[in-house]
């Protein structure tokens, strides 16, 4: 692929080139994954130690008890994990009748994978000792670090959330000081600490079948939840074979439902028939087209992707290039349409990309779903729960309605690149809802313009909420804007503590061609986030 390396938009980073290289939205963590790689580690290694540490850094997004999904290239193959966790078996329909699913609290705990996760991904394929990847984690919860601007506006905009600040155990965790940390106020975690370490001396044991996972069964029964030592301990990650499509000379891979991937697949299935290039990028036309593919998407996703034991329609059917083609006849390339999607789906998530000089990549995805979840921290060990049950129905017969041992619909999707079946980038647009619509606008940006990594990063984003209405990002061209308003579409304001237009972090392998122990990468990192993409 031959970028335009002189396109661009106002942004405060540049493309970072190395061999070796971490892409997130903390620079600490990211440093911590480049330290690892530097120490003869691989991108496994990188991957777990950056997410370890992300948990401390923006735990606004993410925690010790968030889930995860993870995307693989262990130098020929591509490997999918999902770490998602199912609802407690005591989520039966009488637990919650027809009352709507809460969002905050116990009601909405589902048994957390991201530890598991990182152990399933350092037993197949990490390099140095588990003990080794995870402390540079534990280092910073004992230590400490500053609060960085964009961390810090976020933990103040959930500290008005009273379900958040009321939640049991959050103010000791969170508020240090009775309120949420200003810029540059050090921040230290030893519970979380205490964690860490329990979780590297046991491998992960101590999480889900030790001293962490009967606090965490007896901290639910104090509060009326349903999570039980025997949830915790029944977990186990899954290894699962991703889904594709072809776009531009590209494959593009997600994880399979119970995620939302499968949304941005469907978007560009559409895409192929829609004549994009005929304007520029970032013409209204062009970006009108998009919106509308994306909407018809999510309309099927909202409808029929779940849990894939609860779902009638396969994946193989959804991406059927033929139907793909008539939802595309669908759109009117002058005139934005309803097509009856769900409502909007809102989200905190953290994302990181890693790649190494032998030709290890991994696109990783961990999240606490709506900020900081459910508002409920376990005293003593920093565990911060998810609220991910939340995305569970009480609609009879959808097949996203609550049950025992359930999977949710989740948002949270790593992305991966290949050509003629060899890497060429991990990615991921963190936020809700808007990552689908993130990878979509940036791949776009990249294989039909030819836009380099951090050019389609910095340029402008809109965010589908639902029916007519969007959100537009305020550095578009004027004449853009104006002319999804004469479409029809709906521009307004989002009214959200936590959500904007995501983060994006990316590593494109230069020459996907050449030896895979000499390839080098360029990186992008998000100027949304305080993150950094570092090299070596």
């Amino acid at each position: 692929m031959d970028f335009d390396w002189t396109s661009g938009y106002p942004s405060r980073r540049s493309p970072v080139f190395g061999r070796n290289v971490v892409a997130t939205s903390h620079p600490l963590a990211a440093q911590a994954g480049l330290q690892l790689l530097q120490r003869g580690g691989n991108a496994v290694d990188a991957a777990v130690a950056t997410a370890a540490c992300m948990t401390l850094v923006e735990p606004c997004s993410n925690g010790l008890g968030s889930d995860a999904f993870a995307l693989v290239w262990d130098g020929t193959q591509l490997h999918g994990l999902n770490a998602s966790g199912p609802a407690p078996m005591g989520w039966t329909r009488e637990r919650f009748g027809d009352r709507p699913m809460p969002t905050r609290g116990w009601d909405t705990v589902t048994v957390p994978g991201a530890v598991a996760g990182w152990v399933a991904l350092h037993q197949r394929f990490g390099a140095l000792p588990f003990a080794d990847v995870i402390a540079p984690a534990i280092e910073i919860a004992e230590r400490g670090y500053a609060v960085p601007v964009g961390v810090a506006d976020k933990w103040a905009r959930a500290a008005q959330v009273p379900e958040l600040a009321n939640g049991a155990g959050f103010a000791p965790a969170f508020l240090p000081r009775g309120r949420a940390p200003k810029v540059g106020e050090r921040f230290a975690f030893p519970d979380a600490a205490r964690t860490l370490r329990l979780i590297a001396e046991t491998k992960g044991e101590a999480f889900y079948r030790g001293e962490v996972a009967a606090a965490l069964a007896a901290f639910a029964a104090q509060g009326g939840g349903a999570l039980t030592a025997a949830d915790l301990a029944a977990y186990q990650p899954e290894w699962v074979a991703p889904i594709a499509t072809d776009f531009e000379g590209h494959t593009v891979h997600e994880i399979p439902p119970n995620g939302q991937g499968i949304a941005a697949l469907m978007a560009l299935g559409m895409a192929r028939h829609l004549h994009l290039g005929q304007y520029g990028v970032d013409d209204w036309r062009t970006q009108h087209l998009l919106i509308e593919a994306m909407k018809l998407a999510f309309a099927d996703v909202y409808r029929h992707v779940g849990d894939p034991r609860a779902m009638a329609l396969t994946p193989a059917q959804l991406l059927d290039p033929d139907y793909l083609r008539r939802r595309a006849a669908l759109i009117d390339p002058a005139q934005a349409q309803e097509y009856g999607a769900g409502n909007p789906i809102k989200g905190g998530t953290i994302y990181l990309t890693t790649a190494d000089a032998r030709g290890m990549q991994v696109s990783f995805i961990q999240s606490n779903y709506m900020g900081f979840g459910s508002g409920l921290v376990l005293p003593g060990y920093g565990v911060s729960l998810q609220n991910r049950g939340a995305c569970f129905t009480t609609q009879r017969g959808h097949v996203n309605e609550v049950g025992p041992g359930k999977k949710p619909f989740h948002t949270i999707i790593p992305a991966f690149l290949t050509k003629d079946g060899r890497a060429q980038m991990g990615f991921g647009v963190m936020g809700g809802n808007m990552q689908p619509q993130g990878h979509l606008q940036t791949l776009v940006r990249m294989l039909v313009y030819g836009q380099h990594p951090q050019a389609a990063c910095d340029a402008p984003r809109w965010r589908f909420n639902e029916g007519l209405s969007l959100n537009a990002e305020p550095h578009w061209p004027a004449a853009t804007l104006q002319g999804l308003v004469q479409a029809g579409h709906h521009l307004g304001d989002i009214h959200d503590s936590y959500q904007d237009f995501g983060a994006g972090q990316f590593i494109w392998r230069i020459d996907p061609q050449g030896d895979p122990a000499v390839d080098g990468y360029v990186a992008a990192s998000d100027p949304r986030r305080d993150g950094a993409a570092v090299a070596c």
